[in-house]
């Protein structure tokens, strides 16, 4: 380990995320650009900002948040890692908002439920028909 200047644990949680979702480091073309905005002379001078391409999913993720290249390096795999997440779990969750959605609409209502809501139906009724002009019987 060692390869970023993070804590080990934070190190060997992206390698277990990385590991789980199928992504090798022989798969990804790492990149150094010199970074642009605000820090003067330090990143005019020094290619500090990190551009990764992971070639199976030609997914391109660039990161200068940092001065330093090597927090770079590991902030941009960690959004490599989450954009992938979404990509393939985000099918998934899709698919279970949908069947959540589906039963919750065939499900039925309790009896005070369908009373509480017929109640609240009749009650908006009586207000709307106030807002009716006179007629003439009246």
């Amino acid at each position: 380990m060692g390869t970023f200047p993070v804590r080990p644990e934070k190190e060997q949680a992206l390698r277990e995320r990385m590991d789980r979702l199928g992504i090798r480091e022989e798969d990804l073309e790492e990149t150094f650009v010199r970074s642009a905005g605000p820090g003067g002379q330090k990143v005019n001078k020094t290619s500090s900002c990190v551009q990764i391409v992971h070639r199976p999913t030609g997914r391109l993720v660039k990161c200068q948040e940092s001065r330093s290249q090597g927090l770079n390096r590991f902030r941009a795999r960690e959004i490599l890692v989450e954009a992938i997440e979404d990509q393939v779990l985000g099918e998934q969750s899709a698919r279970r908002q949908e069947a959540e959605r589906i039963r919750r609409q065939k499900r039925r209502r309790s009896r005070r439920a369908r009373e509480k809501m017929l109640e609240g139906k009749r009650a908006r009724g009586e207000v709307k028909a106030l807002r009716r002009p006179p007629s003439a019987e009246d």
